[in-house]
């Protein structure tokens, strides 16, 4: 998407190489002043070369993390980068954290990182969408691989992205899992990379993963990311064929993905959800 370059914003990093390409693409943008908001454990270090400032946090500690934001003086910010999902029922939550999440009828990623979100627009910092500053690692529609998608395999996409959009109430999947018409498996809490290794375990062989994210799916963060991690999970899984949304999906190392969905023989395809 494009947005106008602010001159200056802070980058909220969870885990993984997502908030490093983030980073790297402000700059290249213009950006002339980033900010870093990293967590203890999360974040990966070399974010720090990246950046003018990081100011490392403790997961749970509400307060100090609204008031860190507060004090840099910025008026944007983006969240991106996973939190492990385990990680939040272990952590050691402040007076404000617990105030917050005794407020939400239900507790998913989806109902924790909006109250933050929301938490952080009360400040008078807006919240940009995650895939900001990111149209090179986001896949315009069609087919990424050598091999397009067998008409057993278009039929589970489609299915799957019935399942996706029809659920979006219930705050399940952003990937599911189909072969031969039936659904092998759908995300819920653990994550993409683990609803993979189920969904291999059961369906075994051939099995259709669908990635795209939910009906009205809150942009400012969780945006659906595709790397190498989940390449290699399913290959052990056997996955025939991987479809992802167009234009709201990430590809990290796009290049080194189609080489290895061509490597593995899987139709690798992006599909438009929304005329």
């Amino acid at each position: 998407m494009k947005t106008d370059v602010p001159e200056a914003l802070i980058i909220i990093a969870g885990r993984d190489a997502y908030p490093l390409l983030l980073a790297r693409a402000v700059r290249a943008a213009g950006v002339k002043r980033i900010v870093v908001l990293g967590f203890k454990g999360e974040t990966r270090k070399e974010i720090a070369a990246l950046a003018d400032e990081v100011h490392w946090m403790h997961l749970g500690s509400m307060r100090s993390f609204l008031d860190q934001l507060a004090a840099t003086g910025i008026r944007q910010a983006v969240m991106v980068g996973q939190i492990a999902p385990s990680n939040l029922f272990y952590l050691r939550l402040d007076k404000l954290a617990r105030e917050m999440m005794s407020a939400l009828e239900t507790k998913n990623a989806h109902t924790i990182f909006g109250a933050v979100a929301d938490k952080i627009e009360s400040l008078g910092i807006t919240v940009l969408p995650g895939n900001v500053f990111m149209e090179c690692y986001t896949p315009t529609a069609g087919q990424l691989s050598r091999r397009a998608p067998t008409a057993r395999e278009q039929a589970d996409i489609e299915l799957g992205l019935r399942l996706v959009k029809g659920t979006s109430a219930f705050e399940i999947g952003q990937t599911v899992a189909i072969k031969d018409g039936i659904i092998i498996a759908v995300e819920a809490f653990e994550g993409t990379n683990q609803t993979i290794r189920r969904a291999g375990r059961v369906g075994k062989a051939g099995t259709v993963i669908v990635k795209v994210p939910k009906e009205g799916h809150d942009m400012r963060f969780d945006i659906p990311v595709v790397g190498t991690k989940t390449f290699k999970m399913m290959k052990k899984a056997k996955v025939s064929c991987l479809a992802v949304e167009a234009g709201k999906t990430i590809l990290l190392e796009k290049e080194k993905l189609i080489a290895l969905a061509d490597a593995l023989d899987m139709a690798f395809v992006a599909v438009e959800t929304e005329k």
